[in-house]
């Protein structure tokens, strides 16, 4: 099994597993069906005895599914309709996280309805938003896989006869643990001497740590400035842009030593920013930025580690900034005095 993740759509259905195991698996309206956006989120754990968590998020991207959301006071909720029979109301829709939580009643009929071909809804007042069925079994069964449970009985996709034990299913695995250290940029220098040393040079030194300079970082040798932190007492943080594209750009980011043997390490092409020992990319999807692609680094007293990576899901206008947080790694950083 994969433990660097796994991502994998079908239609209007996707999943992503992380390296930890857990599965979030998200379910969108038809794409030909904008007016009134819809998402919803199921997160399993691995191990026997996961349970299956539901949210629900409503678009407002479009001024119909809008006007709807705006009559959600805490005196409101929404009901899920399967195949139009009434499932009752989800619990209450919170503002803050945009999203509200299905019962585990709920959770249990739409885990069922979605194995086949189904009607489901979900209703405020006059307003009804569909979510698709499409693709939904092809990412369960997907899910099946990653977490080790095809043929048992906690399956998503049940086989009239499960045969193989629950044993078979994969344990979760732990997160990697990673040391955050604070950089120091008004640490003195060893070598007791100013970091200096030309545009031309910088751009030289760097270009042998890309592969095709050409594609990844094509403005290395533009007149853009290059700016230099210092790290400790010994390396430095160099940054160059490297690209820009319709909506999105990209910055160079090298780990140096501040004297000879320079050794330039490569972090990534694709930043978009540096704060204080964390580098973060975070890419749209599309102009719009409903959906977002995001990547963080940070530094461990010696180099950049990757400490996350996900994605918002599919681009269906859910909301600006992307419907979830659908990460293929994640870490466990600890902050180091």
């Amino acid at each position: 099994m994969a433990s660097t993740g796994i991502e994998f759509t079908s239609q209007d259905w996707q999943v992503v597993c992380d390296n930890t195991r857990t599965c979030r698996l998200a379910g969108y309206q038809a794409e030909n069906n904008s007016e009134f956006p819809i998402s919803v989120l199921l997160v399993r754990r691995a191990g026997v005895n996961a349970v299956v968590d539901g949210k629900v998020k409503l678009g407002g991207a479009k001024e119909s599914s809008s006007k709807a959301l705006m009559q959600l006071g805490n005196r409101h909720r929404i009901s899920l309709f399967i195949n139009d029979r009434n499932y009752g109301e989800i619990k209450p829709f919170s503002a803050a996280a945009g999203s509200a939580d299905l019962t585990a009643t709920q959770v249990s009929a739409l885990l069922e309805a979605l194995t086949k071909s189904s009607k489901i809804e979900l209703v405020l007042r006059n307003s009804r938003w569909q979510l698709s069925d499409k693709g939904a079994s092809a990412v369960m069964l997907k899910a099946d896989d990653a977490q080790g449970r095809v043929g048992t009985s906690s399956a998503f996709i049940h086989n009239d006869a499960a045969t193989k034990p629950n044993s078979r299913v994969l344990s979760p695995k732990s997160m990697p643990t990673l040391r955050f250290v604070a950089p120091n940029p008004k640490a003195v220098s060893n070598t007791n001497k100013k970091f200096g040393m030309r545009a031309s040079q910088l751009a030289t030194l760097m270009k042998d740590t890309i592969k095709e300079v050409d594609i990844d970082c094509p403005n290395l040798s533009d007149k853009s400035p290059w700016r230099v932190s210092r790290l400790n007492s010994s390396q430095l943080l160099v940054q160059h842009d490297c690209w820009t594209g319709a909506y999105n750009t990209g910055i160079g980011m090298w780990v140096i030593n501040d004297s000879k043997p320079y050794k330039p390490k490569l972090v990534t092409t694709d930043a978009t920013g540096y704060d204080k020992g964390k580098i973060t990319s975070v890419l749209k999807g599309r102009g719009i930025g409903d959906c977002l692609s995001k990547v963080d680094w940070v530094w461990t007293g010696s180099g950049f580690e990757k400490s996350h990576e996900s994605t918002t899901g599919l681009c269906r206008l859910i909301e600006a900034g992307g419907a979830w947080q659908l990460p293929t790694y994640v870490t466990d950083v600890k902050i180091m005095s």
